[in-house]
């Protein structure tokens, strides 16, 4: 305890010469006026929404999806490379230790003055130490990156938990779109065989004319086309879905029909702190504070490294003397190499750190301008798709209510079949828009719950860490390398945070 305190004393004396910059979090332009109470708004961003479709098919292929999709596997991969990335960049906080050990036998020239003849023995066995003391602040900065580094792949591994998830909900909610269809369309072909059917026994009696039989044998041609298309999409579909719950192609389990898909509850508006929880916002602002920690990597190249090494072994011309304290080598001593011309090499790398920074500034900007455009296109397409879902069920009653006129009207005589046609054709082609206008309604919501991100995602992702990397029983809510994230940062005395305020 006492060595560790020792080091980590140095340690914080040393960073006092830090020469990068403070990272200083950006400010942020937010919408000012919001349209739904703040509680209201996190409590519905953190609950696990699909679960809202009141589904236990959705339920379950979410869960299969989480625990062993292959990209959310590949992420969580990366963020145990990058966690070993972080052990690599703070190693050098401590003494570098390392042995030799060199054993030789050497015969000299009988013919030289000095060689004689003789035979020389030479052993030695040695413990070398090398510690570089961070006086600039170049290894606090590496490794305040590469926590940054490691942070942000973590939340790029969210990022993919979201998509899964969004992903997997919507195309159920469009297999099930897809089902509807197929019924319709099977529905409405045997309607219109039976009305072949009826038809060509007219004509044989004479009581109509081949014209109407062509009609109706047009007309269910036209419904039998949709059918082979509607079919091909239902099985591309399933083997898409089968691919993000990490199964060969194959066929999916349905749950209940679109008709009967619980509508999720979502807010009118979304507060800006509950969109700040978004994986992707929470990325860019990591790779931000990785670059800025960069940029004192490359201030630090400016000034020279002090290292201390130090040697201590035994040599020995016999192997049975090597260990005895007579035989005992050491070295102590000090080394500071600094640049003095490197052909603009420092400079061009200290611009390059200087670009990178501001490149994730812009990013980082951009990406909570775009959180607030999603959540405004997902809130209008949710409230116009809803509008629009009602009006299409208006039109398909009203258009039933055509086609049985026409259908009552034809029978006793007063109009051509020709108004029959038109009328089922329209019915036909409005159910088929309903169904499609019902998947956009729903898919919709699935849109306002991945463009709000939430604690949703903390919790799909603790379903995927079942898998990845489980945790001991006694300390299941932290991931495996949040010791990483607990060593000791960087700490600013109260006139540094002043200063970077002022920046």
């Amino acid at each position: 305890m006492m060595k560790r305190a020792f080091i980590i004393s140095l340690l914080t004396f040393t960073a006092g010469c830090s020469v990068g910059p403070e990272y200083v979090k950006p400010q942020v332009d937010t919408p000012q006026h919001w349209r739904v109470d703040i509680q209201q708004a996190e409590n519905m961003a953190n609950v696990e929404w699909w679960k809202s479709f009141n589904d236990p098919i959705l339920d379950e292929l979410v869960q299969t999806a989480l625990q062993n999709n292959r990209d959310v596997r590949i992420a969580a991969a990366r963020v145990a490379e990058f966690a070993a990335r972080v052990d690599i960049a703070r190693s050098g906080f401590y003494p570098q230790i390392g042995y030799a050990g060199t054993g030789s036998r050497d015969q000299f020239s009988s013919n030289t003055a000095t060689g004689g003849g003789r035979l020389d023995n030479n052993f030695q066995a040695t413990l070398n130490v090398g510690w570089e003391l961070d006086f600039w602040g170049k290894l606090q900065h590496a490794t305040d990156a590469a926590r940054a580094d490691l942070l942000s792949i973590e939340e790029g591994r969210r990022s993919v938990i979201l998509t899964l998830v969004s992903a997997v909900a919507t195309s159920y909610v469009e297999l099930r779109n897809l089902d509807k269809q197929l019924q319709i369309a099977k529905s409405t072909l045997q309607r219109r065989a039976e009305t072949i059917t009826l038809f060509e026994d007219k004509f044989k009696g004479g009581v109509i004319s081949d014209l109407e039989v062509a009609q109706v044998r047009s007309e269910y041609e036209q419904a039998a086309v949709r059918i082979p298309s509607i079919e091909k999409q239902i099985a591309l579909l399933e083997n898409a879905l089968s691919v993000l719950l990490a199964r060969n192609p194959g066929p999916i389990r349905r749950g209940k029909q679109i008709d009967s898909l619980a509508q999720p509850a979502v807010p009118a508006g979304i507060p800006s702190s509950v969109l700040l929880q978004r994986p992707d916002i929470h990325q860019a602002e990591q790779i931000l504070i990785s670059s800025n920690a960069q940029v004192g990597v490359a201030r630090a190249l400016y000034y020279p490294n002090i290292s201390l090494t130090g040697l201590f072994g035994y040599a020995s011309n016999d192997l049975s003397d090597l260990f005895q304290g007579s035989s005992n080598i050491w070295s102590f001593g000090g080394s500071l190499l600094g640049p003095l011309f490197a052909g603009g090499r420092i400079d061009a790398q200290n611009r390059a750190a200087d670009a990178v920074k501001q490149q994730a500034l812009l990013n980082y900007l951009q990406t909570v301008q775009t959180a607030f455009r999603e959540v405004d296109d997902a809130l209008v397409s949710t409230r116009k798709s809803v509008e629009e879902l009602d009006a299409l069920g208006r039109q398909v009653d009203a258009l039933k209510n055509y086609a049985r006129y026409a259908r009552s009207r034809y029978n006793e005589g007063y109009v051509s079949y020709i108004e029959v046609i038109d009328a089922e054709r329209q019915l036909f082609d409005s159910e088929l828009a309903y169904t499609q206008q019902q998947r956009d309604a729903l898919t919709s919501y699935i849109s306002i719950y991945k463009a709000m991100g939430g604690g949703w995602v903390t919790q799909a992702e603790a379903s995927a860490n079942l898998i990845d990397y489980p945790a001991p029983d006694n300390d299941e809510e932290k991931p495996f390398y949040q010791p990483l994230l607990d060593f000791p940062p960087r700490t600013l005395s109260s006139g540094e945070q002043a200063a970077a305020q002022q920046k």
